[in-house]
């Protein structure tokens, strides 16, 4: 599955780049490049969603759920 976030990037006071996926809290990161950056911030939100995927089936496990897609518009 394949989402579309906004990222947001800024000089870092002491150097280089700061990022952070604006509707994902908890993905964050910095590094000497834009392209470094650009990432890392990819590996960070992929690692976000996984672990919060994993605490749901954790949650949920034995119970019975139905999964359906849900689109939203955001801004």
């Amino acid at each position: 599955m394949q989402v579309e976030l906004t990222a947001i990037f800024s000089s870092a006071p002491e150097g280089g780049v700061i990022a952070f996926v604006e509707k994902l809290p908890g993905a964050t990161t910095q590094g000497e490049t834009l392209d470094d950056v650009r990432a890392n911030l990819r590996e960070a939100a992929e690692l976000v969603i996984q672990a919060s995927r994993a605490l749901v089936e954790e949650e949920l496990a034995g119970a019975e759920v139905i999964r359906k897609p849900l689109r939203v518009t955001a801004w």
